[in-house]
């Protein structure tokens, strides 16, 4: 989408995105505490800096898959409505004129409810609703938040129908319009906090996201939008930050700390480069991390340049956390300079929901609640996902049954209607279930978490090998005899579930006793070896086509077919077509583990 000038100077004048200094300026002075230092008292200022990320959705502590309260192994509770209850907490502690509240980023795609409110009755419609993450933030008193690339899941017309609905901005200094390279968000929002006897405090929130979403969301923002490296950012921005007077810098980043990119070289910049951030751009005091989903209370970095450090802190996703930085500020030599940053983490388990928050929301809350309860299908016997990383599940031959009969059915009548199709699905989660009996929109929900889309791709045998192998290094190198403990099979070198992938119409071994590059053992289509120059249709969500997780080949091979269409809700129409889910409608066993030949299961 083109930059609206008018658009953005406007939000500008109101967020400081612009040269003006916005915020609480009409605000009733803080006191500040008088302290001796040399012959005159010098001002001290206390500031906190709340945080939160990776929301995802998350406004109740209900879980839609279960129906049912959520629950966990370790007792966390979920949801805005908790986060309500910590962050008024704090503000009674510190002063509500003392705290400012950020995001940085994932808000509005995660759960059934955020779904619900971009696709079945989406806020885009004329006269549409107020989407709940912008009721429940609005209600809170969000004063910033940063773009996550789970914002640009349901397009940019969606994402800035939310950013209208939203009283606070969404900042992304290095989301840039395609054309004219300027921001196309605010990159950075200003705040002043007046203390009695002093010049106000100015505090400066620069706003980045992931580069990854050119990848992950390429469909949306390929020609519109580019997003270049938080770092060379984060260069440009914060030394303006200072030079319009911000006292303190805080950088809301939705990029993990690790230096890590889950999409290897595909593309120029790091995706968690949080810390890079603080260890090469002088001038940030802290920064709240998001994107990876960790819980990082406090985590130190010395500036390269000036030796200072930079605070770093990263709340658990799911509104399960609440970070502070907690800033100490000193008056002196007519400037204020931050004397030290220290950051905590609070949890949501040790409050109650904040019931204003609960009573805004409760109609949307049971509306969705009924939608995914809505009746399908029967199944004939309970389908599970406990053993799918490790063993070949007919609930993830579900999934690449459906995906076939999709892209087969979209080719007929092309040129490729004649190429055989296969097809790739990931076990995302280890607890899904879809039970013998009524099926529910719901338990198919919890089976395909994601709103992905499908795609059709067109791959050689020799590409496809390849692939497996990439795949086949999830498993962890176990000799021929040694002892096999399911728990510690799996996720090689840290790599999540969802970047394993089953490949269906085809039969292989993968020989863990091996070493990663050669574990594809027997690997036949139709019962013959392989030809390593046989054409295939793949079919293969669009995270993967664009490049998600950095699988070989394919998101260089040539695109066939793609649709807007979740495969959630083509799953849901597969089951409720069949009306009976019954394994052997999609069953199969194409793939098995073994030791120099010998099964391990």
């Amino acid at each position: 989408m083109p930059l609206n000038r008018r658009k953005f100077l406007k939000k500008s004048a109101v967020t400081g995105a612009g040269v003006a200094l916005a915020g609480a300026a009409s605000a009733p002075a803080a006191q500040a505490a008088e302290v001796r230092k040399g012959p005159r008292p010098a001002k001290r200022y206390s500031l906190t800096v709340m945080g939160t990320t990776d929301l995802h959705g998350h406004i109740f502590n209900w879980d839609y898959f279960k129906n049912a309260e959520y629950t966990d192994a370790k007792g966390n509770a979920q949801g805005l409505a908790r986060i309500s209850t910590l962050v008024e907490q704090v503000r009674a502690e510190k002063g509500r004129r003392n705290t400012l509240l950020l995001d940085a980023g994932d808000t509005i795609q995660g759960t059934p409810l955020t779904y619900y409110y971009a696709k079945v009755d989406p806020i885009t419609a004329e006269g549409g609703p107020v989407h709940p993450m912008a009721q429940a933030m609005n209600e809170i008193g969000y004063d910033a938040v940063a773009l996550g690339n789970h914002e640009f899941n349901y397009g940019i017309e969606t994402l800035r129908k939310f950013e209208e609905q939203c009283d606070f901005p969404l900042l992304g200094a290095n989301a840039l319009d395609a054309k004219t390279l300027k921001p196309a968000f605010p990159p950075y929002f200003f705040k002043k906090f007046h203390v009695k006897g002093a010049p106000p405090v100015r505090v400066a929130v620069l706003g980045l996201t992931n580069p990854g979403i050119a990848i992950w969301d390429k469909a949306y923002v390929q020609g519109r939008m580019t997003f270049p490296g938080l770092e060379e950012q984060a260069a440009k921005w914060v030394p303006r930050l200072r030079s319009m007077g911000a006292d303190v810098v805080v950088v809301s980043a939705h990029s993990g700390s690790s230096g890590t990119s889950s999409y290897g070289d595909q593309l120029p910049y790091i995706e968690n480069s949080a810390a890079l951030v603080a260890q090469q751009v002088p001038g940030i005091d802290a920064i709240l991390v998001g994107h990876a989903h960790t819980e990082i209370a406090e985590l130190k970095v010395t500036n390269e340049k000036t030796g200072k450090t930079v605070v770093l802190s990263e709340p658990l996703a799911y509104a399960e956390r609440l970070s502070l930085f907690d800033f100490e500020l000193v008056f002196a030599k007519g400037r204020w300079t931050v004397e030290s940053v220290a950051a905590t983490v609070r949890d949501s388990k040790t409050v109650a929901d904040d019931p204003k928050i609960t009573k805004l929301l409760q109609d949307e809350h049971d509306v969705v609640v009924a939608y995914v309860n809505q009746v399908v299908g029967t199944a004939t016997e309970t389908l599970t996902t406990v053993e799918a990383r490790y063993k070949d599940a007919p609930i993830i031959d579900l999934i690449t049954k459906v995906q076939e009969d999709v892209v087969k059915a979209a080719l007929a009548g092309t040129e490729y209607a004649s190429l055989p199709v296969i097809s790739q699905a990931s076990p995302f989660s280890r607890t899904s279930e879809i039970p013998a009996g009524d099926v529910t929109i719901r338990d198919l929900s919890s089976l395909y978490v994601y709103d992905n889309t499908l795609v059709a791709k067109l791959m050689t045998g020799a590409q496809v090998k390849a692939y497996l192998e990439y795949s086949a290094e999830y498993f962890v190198q176990t000799a021929a005899g040694a002892a096999v403990d399911v728990e510690k099979l799996t996720n090689a070198g840290g790599r999540p579930d969802y970047n394993y992938d089953y490949v269906s119409g085809l039969a292989y071994e993968i020989d863990i006793a091996r070493a990663a590059g050669s574990r594809i053992r027997n690997l036949t289509y139709d019962g013959a070896a392989l030809d390593d120059a046989q054409q295939f249709v793949f079919a293969v969500n669009n995270y993967r086509a664009n490049g998600g997780g950095a699988f070989p080949h394919v998101a260089s091979a040539r695109e066939l077919w793609s649709e807007s269409t979740e495969i959630r809700t083509r799953i849901a129409e597969w089951v409720t077509a069949k009306g009976v889910l019954d394994p052997k409608d999609f069953a199969s066993v194409g793939w098995k583990l073994t030791r120099d030949g010998v099964p391990v299961f």
